[in-house]
């Protein structure tokens, strides 16, 4: 596991960083949007206009080349990876688990209670079944460093 978003995000492969980045963009954060925009603005050298008036799917493709973000911003993009393409992957983990969700969302009314070591085995030997092991791994860490004490099981069954 990876000990912060920035060192997963610069872990993942560059399609992987494009899909988060346009997912991301799909549904920027309020409050992590500026954060992004100033990114690109110092990779690419540009003027602050400039990158706010880029199309979503440039400044997504720019995003996608900055190796560090910053910690909030590469934690909202590693989100954004799995919140929209790879949902499934979530629902598959959940379900094994035994965690209520809707659509691989956790529900707000379920309590934050720590993932037990049966239900972490169960629900990484569901993805492992399913999905290609590298996509299973950035999951476990994304979940992991959203909540390290909930989903701490999860470093010894990843």
């Amino acid at each position: 596991m990876e000990s912060t978003a920035v060192r997963l995000w610069k872990h993942i492969g560059r399609e992987e960083r494009l899909a988060a980045a346009t997912n991301f963009f799909r549904e920027p954060s309020a409050e992590l949007v500026g954060s992004a925009l100033a990114a690109i603005v110092k990779a690419r050298h540009l003027r602050p206009q400039v990158a706010r008036a880029m199309s979503a799917d440039e400044q997504a493709r720019a995003l996608a080349s900055v190796l560090d973000p910053g910690e909030p911003l590469a934690a909202s993009l590693l989100v954004a990876l799995h919140i929209g393409d790879r949902r499934p992957m979530l629902a598959t983990f959940l379900d094994a688990a035994g965690i209520p969700h809707e659509d691989g969302l956790l529900k707000d009314d379920a309590p934050p209670e720590p993932l037990g070591a049966d239900a972490a085995r169960a629900g990484v030997k569901a993805l492992l079944a399913a999905y290609p092991a590298e996509q299973v791994q950035t999951y476990l860490n994304t979940l992991w460093l959203q909540d390290p004490e909930r989903w701490a099981a999860l470093e010894q069954s990843g």
